[in-house]
């Protein structure tokens, strides 16, 4: 039997100095497992999904949360921060700077440049963070995958576009996909 060897990048880590050291330049920066990842402005069918999601969630929000769309900096537990395209999270939790808590949902939107991400690296950083609700809206279906954390794992209801899918976590809201377009 040969030897095991575990490779190790020789790369840094990048830190949220880094981050804070990045030009303000109109793009989305995030640090996401120790790189730092730039994402162009957003397009139409995207932006017009989260202003609708927006609408949606602010008529249901209780007032002891707080709704905020991006760009607004969530520090996970990690080292990771993010800026999801919608954020709700209790306001007691909120900085000036940022959220250095878990949310209490998330929705990400899927565009072309973040497509992958949002359903792997992201969704694996808020599921091990420990944000119970993630909710992913694809504009192309429109669907919607709203996952929920149980046991420290993401199951997830698939949403399909003439679906009305109605929640009372984490607080009552009905959702039809194409809706948001």
């Amino acid at each position: 039997m040969g030897a095991v060897t575990a490779a190790r990048s020789t790369e840094p880590r990048l830190t949220r100095a880094d981050l804070d050291a990045m030009p303000d330049d109109g793009r989305r920066h995030e640090l996401l497992g120790g790189s730092i990842i730039v994402s162009p402005s957003p397009g139409f069918a995207h932006q017009s999904v989260v202003t609708s999601m927006f609408r949606l969630l602010d008529a249901a929000v209780p007032a002891d949360l707080r709704l905020l769309p991006a760009p607004f900096d969530v520090a996970l537990p990690s080292g990771d921060v993010v800026v999801p395209d919608l954020l709700v999270a209790r306001l007691s939790d909120f900085t000036s700077r940022d959220l250095p808590a878990p949310p209490v949902l998330v929705v990400e939107v899927l565009s072309p440049s973040t497509r992958r991400r949002d359903l792997g690296e992201k969704l694996a950083a808020y599921r091990d963070a420990g944000v119970p609700h993630y909710w992913v809206v694809d504009p192309d279906g429109p669907h919607l995958l709203a996952h929920r954390l149980v046991d420290g794992d993401y199951p997830r209801t698939d949403v399909g576009p003439d679906d009305t899918w109605a929640t009372d976590q984490p607080f009552p809201v009905s959702v039809t996909p194409r809706d948001l377009g």
